[in-house]
């Protein structure tokens, strides 16, 4: 009876401490998370503000704890590309890339090489980011100006009229770096007609619920 009892009394026991132990795993997560969301809010603010520094030891703080962090990565290859680090840069990106396949890594990566002038690799990195999201006006319009520098002028006007379309013919800075391409490019008649419906778009509109009236000429009483 008492060895019984004493079965009874070593299993509440072991009941009790495993719910005590389950309870500092959650807190220990909790602190973890709230540690990673300040470390996300200096890592920002201090991009925001130029702190380069702090931010670097932000982002690479994260990373010591959560080393296949893609967006980690990506932000920081941003801090070294603002710091015209390239090289660090596009280590970063590929890193994001390899953890998170993104079109906006391999778009960061385009837009690295076309600044360091290596167009060929620029112009895989964008068409390997239109592949993924080909719906993204930007992405064509990045790949039309490294196309240029490679000198295909069939592949700019093609980037830049479909950018447009992607746009709904409603961005004013897309039509005009489609009629400056058409001019380069000899196409007068059509660089005219992008820049009157750029115009058109950027012309003054009425307030909303405002009519215009037409007014009559004045009679002339002799």
């Amino acid at each position: 009876m008492f060895g019984l009892l004493l079965l009874v009394i070593i299993g509440i026991a072991v009941v009790f401490h495993r719910q005590t132990i389950h309870e500092v795993a959650s807190e220990t997560k909790l602190k973890f998370a709230d540690k990673l969301d300040r470390l996300w809010d200096i890592a920002q603010e201090s991009l925001r503000d130029k702190k380069y520094l702090r931010a670097e030891k932000a982002l690479l703080t994260i990373l010591r704890v959560d080393e296949r962090n893609a967006t980690a990565y990506n932000r920081l290859g941003i801090l070294y590309a603002k710091q015209q680090a390239f090289p660090d840069a596009i280590e970063c990106f590929e890193i994001a890339q390899s953890l998170e396949p993104s079109a906006s890594s391999l778009h960061n990566v385009g837009l690295i090489y076309f600044e360091t002038e290596k167009y060929d690799k620029a112009a895989l990195a964008f068409e390997q980011a239109i592949a993924m999201e080909e719906g993204v006006p930007s992405r064509h319009i990045a790949y039309a100006k490294v196309q240029e520098k490679l000198g295909h002028k069939k592949k700019v006007i093609e980037s830049l009229q479909l950018a447009v379309e992607l746009d709904g013919h409603k961005n004013p800075q897309s039509l005009r770096i489609l009629a400056d391409a058409y001019e380069r490019d000899g196409n007068q008649e059509q660089a005219d007609l992008a820049r009157e419906e750029m115009k058109v778009l950027l012309a003054p509109k009425a307030p909303v619920g405002v009519t215009k009236t037409v007014k009559q000429p004045r009679k002339v009483v002799m």
